[in-house]
């Protein structure tokens, strides 16, 4: 009864095995023991199968390959497992049950101090010596050919991702263009325009005020010549007048009036 449940495939893969479609390429799979075939399926399908619809992502995330190694303490021990205590023992927990540890180690002998234990102390000082005195050289040698190798890596990459940021802002430039850089186009058109009509508009009062002085101007020539006629006349028609009135014998008399004037004068004087 139990080797038939264990030879039996579970639904769950039967359902994914009808799910999909049969024309694509089959590799055999072995499924609790039996060789099957099943299609092949991309790695996102293969990620909800593996992960599942009941999958916690929070508190179970899924593990990601460090890129660098967690801090320790003492060279040895990771800082993680002194964290853990804080929460129960504080932050001198770790110290004391680590002095402790060693301490009945030591007291009951379990152990042993002899003369491999000091070797191995001296190998480990020399180990902690050349890590602390050639590590940073050699850590700084390996991360620039590590950042080299990765960036002759990446470099089809992201010259890719740079053209392709490059084409979307021509593209945003573009569109810029054709949206906000017509409005502005079509604004300073405007502008112009209503530039040109305010220039005619002046051009055209000023053609008005000339107009207008013009003529004005002719009505105050044509004023002062008809003032000038009409004086001219005046002046001729009192001078013809008086000269008419002039006769020999008032002029005689007026004559002789003169002289007497002139001599009652020259008396007084």
């Amino acid at each position: 009864m139990l080797s038939r449940f264990l030879l039996r495939p579970s639904s769950s893969i039967i359902c994914q095995l009808n799910s999909t479609s049969m024309s694509s390429v089959q590799h055999p799979v072995a499924v609790l023991g039996i060789s099957i075939s099943r299609p092949f399926m991309t790695s996102n399908q293969l990620k909800g199968i593996d992960d599942g619809p009941e999958r916690d992502h929070v508190n179970y995330p899924r593990p990601k390959r460090l890129m660098r190694s967690p801090p320790v303490r003492f060279g040895v021990i990771p800082d993680n497992w002194f964290r853990f205590m804080y929460h129960k023992t504080g932050v001198t927990g770790p110290y004391v049950f680590g002095f402790g540890l060693v301490t009945y180690l030591f007291s009951k002998e379990i152990w042993v101090m002899e003369h491999e234990f000091w070797g191995g102390v001296s190998f480990f000082a020399m180990i902690i010596y050349a890590v602390k005195k050639f590590g940073p050289v050699l850590n700084k040698y390996t991360e620039k050919g590590l950042a080299d190798e990765l960036k002759a890596l990446n470099s089809g990459r992201d010259g890719d991702i740079q053209r392709n940021k490059n084409m979307m802002e021509e593209e945003k430039t573009a569109q810029w263009r054709a949206s906000e850089g017509s409005k502005i186009l079509f604004d300073v058109k405007r502008e112009s325009v209503a530039l040109q009509q305010e220039a005619v508009y002046r051009e055209r009062l000023m053609h008005v005020y000339s107009e207008v002085k013009k003529r004005l101007d002719y009505q105050v020539e044509k004023q002062q010549v008809e003032r000038n006629i009409q004086q001219k006349h005046m002046v001729n028609w009192i001078t013809n007048r008086v000269l008419k009135a002039i006769t020999p014998e008032s002029e005689q008399e007026n004559l002789k009036k003169c002289i007497a004037d002139l001599k009652g004068l020259a008396v007084k004087f």
